[in-house]
């Protein structure tokens, strides 16, 4: 499949989990919350060569689970991404620091949310992770980290 129909194929069940949404806020679809957000390459990244392009969700499932999926374009091929759920907005401290489900506990999965990728040929890359709990509103934003650490790329999930 062509990089504009995987695109589409994408776009189209993702806004088919956000149906319910009228109006601004989060979506409500079959009982759980979907925040989404368009990828924008920060200052950083556009310094580095990069025009990354996508979007992130997030449902949050009242069954006790919460789902990132993300969709990015404009990215090295063949490379791996980390990515990692912020605690702020993109535009504010450049999105601060990974939010943890309990504050002072550990840095890594499951307390933080890493839906980490690697691109395919074109630079496109697709990720989904699935924690067992409902993050709370805390996880504000997905950011891609380049292999180096330095921020790239952010989405808010509004």
């Amino acid at each position: 499949m062509g990089k504009n129909i995987l695109g589409f194929v994408f776009a189209a069940l993702l806004a088919a989990l956000a149906m319910p949404m009228l109006g601004g806020g989060a979506a409500r679809a079959g009982g759980a919350e979907v925040t989404s957000g368009e990828f924008a390459t920060f200052a950083s990244g556009i310094g580095r060569g990069y025009d990354i392009s996508g979007r992130a969700h997030m449902v949050r499932r009242p069954s006790g689970s919460t789902k990132v999926i993300v969709h990015l374009e404009g990215l090295a091929p063949n490379t791996s991404y980390p990515s990692h759920v912020h605690l702020l907005p993109c535009g504010q401290s450049d999105a601060g620091g990974h939010f943890k489900q309990n504050p002072g506990g550990a840095s890594s999965p499951p307390n933080e949310i890493w839906p980490g990728f690697t691109t395919n040929p074109a630079g496109n890359g697709n990720a989904r992770v699935e924690v067992n709990y409902i993050a709370n509103a805390g996880a504000v934003s997905v950011v891609v980290h380049d292999t180096d650490g330095a921020k790239i790329a952010c989405a808010d999930l509004q």
